[in-house]
């Protein structure tokens, strides 16, 4: 009965055989396949994230444009609303005007009054047979009280008969009634110019629209073909309020009829949208020719694999001893098949490595081969080095079984990456005696990347980019300790914009985040050293926190930021005499090491320079003479 079984299985194995070679030649070609599809959606992921940093970066770029034009056309406006629009207001703002284009991002500045008579413009035109009566965005100003920027429809310009895109403001007469319209054009070329520097490809470009379908501009269209064409009839524009503000799109064009993946993004300050697309067939492109190439091995070797099964088959009877190799095989396929994604190491006591894990070559760029017998801490950063070494030494002297630690490893290619190695003692079988280490490694950069970059968004500012209120605080009772420590002095400036809220009503919150924005570049211009921080304290005030730096050279930092201050020249009409945006600023040194106060004694001392600038009459810098503390009813 044994004898039977035992002849009905070698009668069947060849079945078993034939079905086992038939079912890998099957996976081998799934596997394939299902790799070349995983590739292509990588290659098309790839794609989405270039467009979609593309898309981020161009929506800033006009976003920065038209916040400058904005500033531009709300100062221009206050200027003639104050002044009037008498002979002798327009000669001075003849002259005034070209100062103002300084960017070339703007094309020209011009100024209609109420019957769409040239007044001023930056173009060296005739104006006494120009009227801009007829254009749309005179006609809506001139019907609606509306005081905000308008962007209008991309026009071919009168002055040089080139595409522009059109940024204008309402004027009014004292009384509240239309006075004419300010004007701003950017040349539709900027923005082709400027998408020009990004490469997308043949077929990709890079076109910015406003909210109603309109092309503004368009990368590759030096000619303005498709400048005002009308996209309103689009499916991204007719699926407009139930669509999300920026989303990957893939479409097909109605301007060239190719097919694109894109990345949106509407712009959160300006009726404006970006589109960054590249062409779905040059994305592709490499893909299909590498897959090509791929799946002509596959087939390849899928042929071999069914060739040499058949044989197999055939001759499985008379050579039973390939069953062994076989089945050797396949169980060497699974190990290989199972092996984890961890790079894992085996490490000799003298620290030497023994075995190598083929995924070596994925984490940190070199082979098996050429790690085999080398030391195991030779790619770690020297500032690891020691806190390694001293890790490794434990375990191999008993101290610990086991350990985990996150430390820099040089990869090949990349250089540094961060890695996190989980150790294991091994022990002889014979003695138990410690006679190893078994390290797996894990790739962290990722992880501590996001760690990085969570920890940098917990201590910035979010408006500004200086530090916050909490790293400041950190800080200062750092740069204290130090101080004491040193026998150094440390100097603080507080700063505060001059009649902020007025500033805030009357021009809006954009032109005051605008302003604090300013204020925050002038510190991190006098911020030089790696010591000194610049700060946003709360709401309109900064400071300035100057390690080893004494009185003076605080008095001379701080009247360095107010005279910056003032150079900028913003417009702030509710500030006099000066009717620009200023600053006080309140400063104090101290002598950490000769006082038993703490920190918060420099802060209460620069806040009452700051309190005396302000009752002085502002726009001036005031010093503590001397670091105290508040008052009982003061504070």
């Amino acid at each position: 009965m044994v004898t039977s079984r035992s002849d009905i299985g070698k009668t069947r194995l060849p079945l078993w055989a034939a079905g086992f070679v038939a079912l890998a030649c099957v996976a081998i070609m799934a596997l394939a396949g299902w790799r070349e599809w995983e590739t292509r959606a990588t290659e098309l992921k790839n794609a989405e994230v270039d467009v979609t940093n593309l898309a981020h970066s161009l929506v800033q770029h006009a976003d920065d444009t038209f916040e400058l034009v904005d500033t531009i056309l709300v100062g221009l406006v206050n200027r003639l609303e104050l002044d009037g629009m008498g002979p002798d207001a327009v000669a001075k703002l003849q002259i005034y005007l070209p100062t103002r284009k300084s960017s070339d991002r703007i094309r020209g500045i011009f100024v209609y009054d109420e019957a769409g008579r040239w007044l001023a413009a930056t173009e060296p035109v005739d104006f006494s047979k120009l009227n801009n009566s007829d254009r749309e965005y005179f006609q809506r100003h001139r019907d609606s009280p509306d005081r905000n920027t308008l962007i209008g429809r991309p026009v071919r310009s009168r002055a040089g008969g080139q595409w522009i895109i059109t940024a204008s403001r309402r004027i009014n007469h004292p009384d509240g009634s239309f006075a004419g319209v300010a004007l701003v054009t950017i040349d539709a070329a900027y923005f082709v110019k400027f998408y020009g520097r990004f490469d997308v490809g043949p077929n990709g470009s890079a076109s910015l629209l406003n909210n109603d379908g309109i092309m503004l501009a368009r990368s590759h269209d030096q000619n303005g073909t498709f400048v005002g064409r009308d996209l309103s009839n689009a499916p991204l524009y007719r699926e407009w309020n139930s669509r999300p503000a920026a989303a990957v799109y893939y479409f097909t064009s109605p301007l060239d009829g190719v097919q694109r993946l894109s990345y949106y993004q509407r712009s959160s300050r300006y009726p404006l949208m970006v589109v960054a697309t590249k062409a779905e067939d040059e994305v592709l492109a490499p893909w299909r020719r590498a897959a090509v190439t791929r799946m002509a091995y596959v087939v390849g070797l899928t042929c071999v694999i069914a060739v040499i099964g058949f044989y197999l088959v055939r001759q499985l009877f008379q050579r039973q001893r390939m069953a062994a190799a076989l089945a050797a095989s396949e169980a060497h396929f699974r190990l290989l098949a199972e092996q984890s994604s961890d790079m894992v190491t085996r490490v000799g006591r003298d620290n030497r490595l023994l075995y190598v894990s083929p995924s070596c070559a994925r984490i940190i760029g070199w082979s098996p081969d050429e790690l085999l017998g080398t030391s195991a801490v030779a790619g770690v950063h020297p500032d690891d080095l020691e806190r390694v070494e001293q890790t490794m030494a434990a375990l191999r002297n008993g101290e610990a079984e086991e350990a985990r630690f996150v430390y820099r490893q040089r990869h090949r290619e990349k250089g540094d990456i961060w890695a996190e190695s989980t150790l294991h003692v091994t022990r002889a079988s014979d003695t138990g005696e410690i006679d190893g280490v078994v390290a797996v490694l894990r790739d962290m950069t990722e992880q501590k990347d996001l760690q990085d970059k969570l920890a940098s968004q917990a201590t910035t500012d979010g408006l500004t980019g200086l530090a916050n209120r909490r790293h400041f605080d950190e800080r200062l009772a750092e740069e204290w300790a130090r101080a004491r420590r040193d026998d150094t002095p440390l100097s603080l400036l507080l700063i505060d914009v001059d009649q902020f809220k007025k500033f805030n009503d009357h021009y809006g919150h954009q032109a005051g985040d605008g302003c604090l924005r300013a204020l925050g570049r002038v510190l991190s211009a006098q911020a030089k050293r790696p010591a000194d921080l610049a700060a946003r304290y709360g709401g309109e005030e900064f400071a300035l926190l100057l390690p080893s730096t004494d009185a003076n050279g605080c008095a001379e930092i701080g009247e360095r930021v107010r005279e910056a201050m003032r150079e900028l020249a913003m417009l702030h009409a509710q500030n006099p005499p000066s009717r620009l945006v200023t600053v006080s600023l309140g400063g104090a040194t101290g002598m950490p090491s000769q006082v038993t106060t703490d920190c918060n004694a420099l802060v209460a001392a620069a806040d009452r320079a700051l309190y005396a600038a302000k009752d002085g009459g502002r726009d001036r810098l005031a010093m503590s003479g001397q670091i105290v503390p508040w008052p009982a009813k003061r504070a």
